[in-house]
């Protein structure tokens, strides 16, 4: 005859129920929770408030808790560039970028980027109608042989060991 499955497994006979029935009672609160949810789900079918938000509605509101209305807006002017600033200048100029309210655009010659800096009152009007939520306060025109340097602005001190072609 085999022994039994407590002197088997060398479990304690007095904790043995309070272990088994602890996980089935508490599984059992889960169970009943989902019932009342299911419940109450059938209950409220087809109330207000009920029903699904449109994924367009969903996407907006996380763009606008989570701050990406600026880079969003930004997006919307690089793609509609052509609106702003008419296709000819846009086939010769891009937005580079908006960096504490100063855009920067790139024009791919110098004769395009004075066409630009003329339309600079213009450009602003235009962008502030139509792209409220974008800050700009200040429009900056880039030529072609503009380079950027670290945070975008170049360095004060030129006589520096870091850049190169300094003179020390």
């Amino acid at each position: 005859m085999t022994p039994p499955i407590v002197v088997t497994l060398h479990l304690d006979q007095r904790k043995l129920p309070a272990e088994v029935f602890q996980r089935l009672a508490a599984r059992s609160g889960v169970f009943r929770d989902r019932k009342q949810r299911e419940q109450d789900a059938w209950e409220s079918f087809g109330k207000p408030g009920r029903d699904p938000d449109h994924l367009g509605s969903v996407l907006a509101a996380m763009a606008l808790t989570g701050n990406w209305a600026p880079n969003l807006e930004l997006a919307k002017l690089r793609n509609h560039w052509d609106q702003v600033v008419g296709g000819a200048i846009a086939m010769h100029s891009t937005v580079v970028g908006c960096d504490e309210g100063v855009l920067t655009i790139r024009a791919e010659s110098t004769v395009w980027a004075t066409q630009l800096t003329y339309l600079i009152p213009q450009l602003t009007h235009t962008i502030r109608e139509r792209l409220s939520s974008l800050d700009i306060r200040e429009i900056r025109v880039a030529g072609p042989g503009s380079q950027r340097f670290s945070g975008g602005r170049k360095p004060r001190n030129t006589n520096d060991s870091r850049y190169p072609g300094s003179q020390r």
